[in-house]
């Protein structure tokens, strides 16, 4: 029989929707979590779930979302912040593409989950990533680097996508993949990943992502469709001619909003992760 912890001061901002820790390895990025109630009493390690915020950094939007959730479940819900502006003022997209002027985000989200394993009662051999938007883009990316530490990934309406396809360039492939992160593409690994993909069927507006010139745009990124849904569509067919098996949800009636996909994430999230409550 496990007894409750006692209950202070600094363990009541570190249950429930927590504060905002700053990461111990850059202090310039943050993490918010959700730690289900069933955290004070079991001796269980809990399973993560990471949701990677978008362009808007609406991280505490997507935790508070997933709170139900995580104590349903008795999963954990970590959201990172990714602060736009990093080194230059102007700049929106920094973590989307992984490297950004010598920036690791694969590496920073991994050290803020390594620390939130240190403070709390969880699994972090392995977890669930989620994105929508900059963060599916984001997802779809990390999984390249780590299919390792992922139990399941979840690309959520990525206005622009990387093939696996070794004769183009990266970002559009994964042309240079290894001279670039050090280490090559494992697609056997990336296959053990179970994959999900979520759009609305409403997500046809272009602006924001057919725009060339801007410092996230790349000649050929509408080589594989003009919409988001177009685009996600395209990544599906590549994995699932590489033998990775991908679920793609289409959401009737819904736009481009992340809000919109949840319930979607959440079918997905209760098969991967497994139940503590």
């Amino acid at each position: 029989m496990t007894t409750p912890r006692v209950k202070t001061t600094k363990a009541f901002y570190r249950t429930g929707s927590t504060t905002w820790f700053a990461s111990r390895h850059d202090q310039r990025f943050s993490y918010g979590l959700h730690i289900p109630s069933v955290h004070e009493t079991t001796d269980t390690p809990l399973p993560l779930m990471v949701i990677q915020h978008g362009t808007g950094r609406t991280a505490s939007q997507y935790r508070d979302a997933m709170a139900e959730f995580s104590e349903r479940h008795g999963c954990v819900v970590l959201t990172p912040m990714f602060p736009a502006g990093i080194d230059d003022p102007e700049d929106l997209h920094n973590f989307k593409f992984i490297e950004y002027r010598g920036i690791r985000y694969d590496e920073q989200l991994l050290a803020i989950v390594d620390e939130a394993g240190e403070r709390f009662h969880i699994d972090t051999g392995r977890f669930l990533l989620q994105g929508f938007s900059g963060g599916g883009q984001f997802a779809h990316r990390f999984l390249y680097l780590h299919p390792d530490r992922l139990s399941g990934v979840s690309i959520g309406a990525p206005g622009r996508v990387t093939l696996i396809d070794p004769d183009r360039e990266w970002w559009l492939g994964t042309k240079g993949f290894e001279q670039r992160f050090g280490a090559p593409l494992r697609l056997e690994d990336i296959r053990k990943v179970p994959v999900h993909m979520v759009v609305g069927a409403e997500d046809t507006e272009t602006w924001e992502i057919n725009n060339p010139g801007d410092s996230n745009w790349m000649d050929g990124a509408d080589a594989v469709g003009r919409t988001r849904v177009e685009r996600i569509t395209a990544l599906r067919d590549n994995y699932t001619e590489l033998g990775i098996d991908v679920t793609l949800d289409i959401v009737p009636g819904v736009g481009h909003r992340g809000m919109g996909v949840l319930d979607a994430v959440r079918r997905f999230a209760e098969r991967v992760l497994p139940r503590v409550v």
